[in-house]
């Protein structure tokens, strides 16, 4: 994954095993390309047409091999600005911060992979613990803060059923930032949100994800945080073994 100096979003903070930050990185690259590339495919004009009735097949199985290979090859020396996801630097242990270009979501593409670690037990990772998908960032600033927020509810509520929702939740962490108070966050977002939500810190039908680094906010929208333990890859794979199944290897 290429990189770059300044956490910019959207995309997913992760957190992983303390001086694994560089093998994270890596083993991050083919997780995101592979599902991403199974949600948001990406035509590819290197394969050859395969609608011709006259070619012999044997020829058209080793062609469809080579272009196959050479489109991977090409893949891999696509210039940054058409690599999906970017690394940024955040010189921080145990966490890592991989940015996302459209039509990637990061919401979908995080809860997309915890779904199918809770299903089959294999995290596809070796130091990954934890995910924490992004929409957008701005600066810390509490005005900045509390119209990201809106934008994103505002976003949220036109393409999902508003009347499920009756109560929420804010979800903060704060790294590497003492300017600002958690309390004086938490009170900003919540005079974001709508008064007919009310508070719910224990099954709350909506989470509003919040992450601050530096001078940096994050935030998200979801309805599965807890269902989905909290996006810690770790936790489903032990859960799924202890239920009874076979173990099974983490990397698959």
């Amino acid at each position: 994954i290429p990189s770059k100096r300044s956490v910019d979003g959207p995309g997913i903070w992760v957190s992983c095993v303390k001086g694994k930050e560089k093998q994270t990185v890596g083993e991050l690259r083919d997780l995101f390309d592979s599902i991403a590339a199974d949600i948001w495919p990406i035509d590819n004009p290197h394969l050859p047409d395969s609608d011709s009735e006259d070619e012999d097949p044997n020829q058209v199985s080793e062609l469809s091999i080579e272009e196959q290979i050479k489109a991977e090859v090409t893949a891999y020396k696509r210039p940054k600005s058409e690599q999906r996801f970017v690394n940024c630097q955040t010189n921080t242990p145990c966490v890592v911060f991989i940015s996302c270009k459209p039509p990637v979501d990061p919401v979908h593409l995080v809860e997309t992979h915890i779904r199918n670690v809770k299903s089959t037990g294999a995290t596809r990772t070796r130091y990954t613990h934890r995910f924490v998908p992004i929409s957008a960032t701005c600066y810390t600033s509490l005005p900045d803060m509390q119209t990201l927020c809106k934008s994103l509810l505002e976003r949220y509520f036109a393409h999902s059923d508003e009347s499920s929702i009756h109560s929420y939740k804010i979800e903060l962490r704060m790294r590497n930032h003492s300017t600002l108070t958690r309390s004086s966050v938490i009170q900003s977002i919540a005079e974001c949100v709508p008064e007919k939500y009310q508070v719910n810190l224990t099954n709350p039908d909506l989470f509003i994800l919040v992450e601050i680094f530096k001078s940096v906010c994050g935030m998200s929208i979801s309805t599965n945080y807890y269902r989905l333990h909290k996006y810690n890859v770790m936790e489903l794979a032990n859960d799924f073994v202890q239920d009874g199944n076979v173990e099974v290897t983490r990397i698959s």
